[in-house]
């Protein structure tokens, strides 16, 4: 018997996937099928039979692939670096090649094979106060005048911010394991100075490897981000703490981040997993 709240989705196949830890339930309704918040909602719920980071949507838009997102709580992302892998693993399957391209929220993605990891190109970070969006004009991105208040309860410096086609904001600490993610994560997210909500990352430098752990909004803390890994990268390069391309290591697994010179984009490899598929 079809949950009530899976009605839309009923005979349509999924997949339960994850990219370095990061899981999703991947819903093709390219034959069929509309989702809604409440299945979104039923699908995240770690209490119930599927439970995930993120829900993942494959249609089928102006005759190509395009995956939409939509977060545990129901409600829409505009990115997702690992699921965009996951994604292109499926395609791999189903087209073959070393590279292709598909749409998402933020644009189109091109993803190619590197050996066994998958690598997505997520496109140019977005810097600008306006773009990650801030709500108030700042010209030093990179530290933020975010809440003194807030931070000195915490022991956090200012943070740095940048989009990835959604907002986070980056706090280099002196070790990512300690830092009291649990407690400042869910404020800081929702916090006014932030007009979207935001990504909060507690990040650490040490040879060259960033270490990573990062509350998602709409969702919590997440074993792997990879929209937040990138906009470590990208951070951690403006501040001088990294070069171009760095290891990120998150919870959930390892990913490879570079952000090239001469497009500006920023591209992330990394491992996918296939846990099991089936039909609604």
């Amino acid at each position: 018997m079809t949950h009530p709240e899976l009605k839309t989705l009923e005979g349509q196949p999924y997949f339960i996937m994850d990219g370095a830890g990061n899981d999703f339930v991947i819903t093709d309704l390219r034959e069929g099928g509309r989702m809604t918040a409440e299945a979104a909602q039923y699908l995240g719920d770690r209490d119930g039979p599927f439970g995930c980071d993120q829900i993942i949507v494959l249609e089928e838009r102006r005759e190509r692939p395009f995956m939409s997102i939509w977060n545990a709580d129901g409600t829409a992302a505009g990115a997702c670096g690992n699921a965009a892998r996951c994604v292109a693993k499926i395609l791999f399957g189903e087209e073959g090649g070393e590279a292709l391209a598909f749409g998402s929220p933020s644009g189109d993605l091109r993803a190619s094979l590197q050996d066994s990891l998958v690598e997505v190109d997520m496109g140019s970070p977005r810097v600008d106060w306006d773009e990650i969006p801030l709500a108030e004009p700042c010209d030093d991105t990179s530290s933020l005048p975010f809440d003194p208040a807030l931070r000195a309860r915490f022991g956090l410096p200012s943070p740095a911010g940048a989009s990835m086609g959604n907002p986070h904001a980056t706090f280099f600490v002196d070790d990512a394991e300690s830092a009291l993610l649990e407690s400042f994560g869910p404020e800081i997210e929702s916090h006014p100075f932030f007009p979207d909500r935001v990504n909060v990352s507690a990040a650490s430098v040490k040879d060259g490897v960033i270490r990573l752990r990062t509350y998602e909004r709409g969702v919590g803390i997440t074993a792997a981000c990879g929209t937040a890994a990138c906009a470590a990268l990208v951070n951690a390069h403006r501040l001088g703490l990294t070069g171009r391309e760095a290891d990120v290591v998150a919870d959930g697994g390892r990913l490879r981040i570079r952000w090239d010179e001469e497009t500006g984009h920023v591209l992330m490899a990394g491992p996918t997993c296939l846990h099991r598929e089936g039909r609604f």
